[in-house]
């Protein structure tokens, strides 16, 4: 199986910087994609932003032109660096991944971490 832990939240002001951190381990053969996903309170989980193997990337349009996602395959770790953070953008924040692992091959499986949380103040 794999196991995805996420790092990097805290509770910062507006305007502030924070980087996520998701390091995937575990029977790994190969990940096809990972992402970042965030929840807040009573709202459904969203789509933040996503990365493929390939280097192909998505963006949410809340937060284009603020947030980056990047990956660093050899670590199977990804990144997200969050800039000029609004409140909007406190929530729970997923790391996500589709990949093959020894279990499941040749099917890939999605893969979630437990979340760590961002805070906007304003």
């Amino acid at each position: 199986q794999v196991q995805l832990v996420e790092s990097g939240g805290a509770s910062v002001q507006t305007g502030g910087s924070l980087r996520l951190s998701c390091a995937a381990s575990g029977s790994i053969v190969r990940i096809l994609a990972m992402g970042w996903y965030r929840q807040a309170p009573g709202k459904q989980r969203e789509l933040v932003a996503d990365i493929t193997s390939g280097g192909s990337t998505n963006y949410a349009d809340s937060v284009k032109g603020r947030f980056t996602i990047s990956r660093d395959a050899a670590k199977n770790t990804v990144y997200l660096q969050m800039n000029s953070l609004k409140p909007e953008d406190t929530a729970v924040y997923y790391c996500n991944a589709a990949a093959l692992s020894q279990a499941t091959l040749p099917h890939p499986m999605e893969y979630w971490g437990k979340g760590t949380l961002v805070t906007v103040s304003s």
